[in-house]
């Protein structure tokens, strides 16, 4: 296991950049190493564990296999596929939180590359872009609007009322550029694809862990819930433990103390301090712009200790969710999920101009209404 795990390494130029962005704000700030492990959200990483666990375990268990056969029959065209995916994946985002839409969505449309002819990268990077746009409707998309919710003193469906104008944009917006994007052509079948050969007992097994792990978050022991879970797999099949990304973790730790460590700039405090003075399109472009460069859910965070968490702020933060790929963390999972170089750049020719589209669309609909 070590020897493929300093290859994943070594070729992992992400990890590569965050380390060196890493130590060189290391020098900038006071050098303070023992605080670095209690920068990490350790709840984040250990579900993230027991996700990356269990969708690996559905995965090799082949049936994404089966639903993904099931799915290319029902829809003949490359465009209803598409679009199929693309709204599964945005309304799975709404009560299942992004990042766990993702695990279920994106392996499943990587398996419809060994069914027929479709562009996986690009469906998978509408993906992404969709579930930014379904979580931001509830409460509990996404960790930002949970975090905003609390403050706001709202009901759940006032909460939602609030969020609806954005959310029906960006999801129009969204199918109206897969409308464009994907063909109206009958999709190819792949010739010689044998018909899916399935593990039940693993499926089954891994539905059990599942709830296990789902009970030990409710329960807050979730290191509990991970530990049984990766327990099980090791007696009933040790190959999901072994085939899982496990870099993908170190690259989310590595996110978490970069992020601390950029926070503690004094140039960043004098921005944030100044906040309560700035004007509603001041605020606006501040907390995209911050999102950006830290993910929303930090910036959410930091921008709480100064301005109000009304409507304004909401919308903003999850319009930063769209843009550059710190901007969600839900884009990094969806883009190593992909297995791909090419998608990380491609990624940014959509999701950028998704981002001016957004702040353009959220300004005028929360100012010009």
């Amino acid at each position: 296991m070590s020897l493929p795990f300093v290859r994943a390494l070594a070729r992992d130029r992400f990890l590569q950049l965050l380390l060196v962005i890493g130590v060189g704000l290391a020098f900038a700030v006071p050098f303070k190493p023992a605080g670095w492990p209690n920068a990490i959200d350790w709840h984040t990483i250990i579900t993230l564990s027991g996700l990356m666990l269990l969708t690996k375990g559905v995965e090799l268990s082949g049936y994404f296999d089966v639903l993904g056969r099931r799915a290319v029959r029902r829809f003949h065209t490359e465009r209803r596929l598409a679009m199929f995916m693309v709204l599964s994946a945005a309304v799975l985002s709404t009560f299942l939180t992004n990042d766990v839409a993702l695990f279920i969505v994106v392996p499943l449309t990587i398996t419809l590359k060994k069914l027929c002819e479709i562009p996986v990268n690009r469906l998978i990077i509408f993906e992404a872009l969709a579930v930014n746009a379904g979580s931001l409707l509830t409460p509990i998309g996404n960790p930002q609007n949970i975090l905003l919710w609390g403050r706001s003193g709202l009901s759940f469906m006032a909460f939602i009322g609030q969020m609806a104008p954005l959310a029906l944009a960006m999801m129009a917006t969204l199918l109206a550029l897969c409308w464009f994007v994907f063909p109206n052509k009958t999709l190819n079948y792949h010739s010689g694809v044998k018909s899916p050969e399935w593990q039940p007992r693993l499926v089954w097994c891994c539905l059990g862990f599942y709830l296990v792990f789902l009970t030990a978050l409710e329960l807050k022991q979730e290191l509990w819930g991970l530990a049984l879970v990766a327990a099980g797999f090791l007696l009933l099949a040790r190959r999901v433990v072994l085939s899982v990304d496990w870099t993908l973790l170190l690259v989310f730790m590595l996110m978490f103390i970069d992020v601390h460590l950029l926070t503690q700039l004094p140039a960043l405090h004098s921005l944030l301090n100044a906040t309560g003075q700035l004007s509603p399109a001041g605020l606006w472009l501040t907390a995209i712009g911050l999102s950006q460069v830290i993910s929303n859910v930090p910036a959410t965070i930091l921008l709480l200790n100064y301005v109000h968490p009304d409507t304004l702020l909401v919308w903003a933060v999850n319009v930063g969710g769209f843009g550059l790929l710190p901007g969600s963390l839900a884009n990094l999972i969806a883009l190593r999920m992909a297995n791909s170089r090419r998608i990380w750049w491609r990624f940014h020719l959509w999701s950028l101009p998704m981002l001016l589209w957004a702040a353009l669309v959220g300004y005028g609909l929360l100012f010009f209404r």
